[in-house]
């Protein structure tokens, strides 16, 4: 997708996104066959469940046919939440991952795998987990420090609202 179509729909469909008290976190166009794919990436602070993601579609769909944003060629829109192993790459990115597993790559060429207990302006401070039978040990990382960032999936986590019960 050309810069000038990126922007052209971030202008157009941002406010339709923000005013739904979500982020326009990615826009993607490429090909599925021989029809283009619209892909909205959106999150939230909370989490988007599935109706917010539907009624924004229809939102954006309306939007975009009042427009010429995509052109006359045909397209597929999907609207989704990000996965749950994308890369962390804003800083709100890993206020929302605070208490997950993440793993780090860090520019120094290091592998780190930790639990982020808390974000600020500067960077993390993480609990490294203990490594046979080891207790964890506190580490700080600046984002400085971070050249790629992921949550690692855990099958076995305890949700928070388990946790308070």
């Amino acid at each position: 997708m050309s810069t000038t179509q990126s922007e052209r729909l971030r202008g157009l469909l941002e406010p339709l996104v923000s005013e739904r008290d979500l982020d326009l976190e990615e826009i993607e166009v490429s090909r599925a066959g021989r029809r283009r794919m619209l892909r909205i990436i959106v999150d939230s602070d909370e989490g988007v469940e599935l109706d917010a993601c539907a009624e924004l579609s229809c939102a954006i769909s309306d939007k975009l046919d009042e427009t010429d944003a995509m052109g006359d060629e045909e397209y597929v829109l999907e609207v989704s939440s990000p996965g749950a192993d994308r890369p962390l790459t804003e800083h709100r990115h890993y206020v929302r991952a605070t208490g997950r597993l993440v793993k780090l790559q860090l520019h120094e060429g290091a592998e780190l795998v930790a639990r982020i207990l808390s974000v600020d302006d500067d960077g993390l401070d993480l609990e490294v987990p203990g490594v046979k039978g080891r207790k964890p040990t506190a580490r700080r990382v600046t984002f400085g420090d971070i050249a790629k960032a992921r949550v690692e999936i855990e099958f076995n986590r305890k949700d928070k609202k388990e946790e308070e019960a």
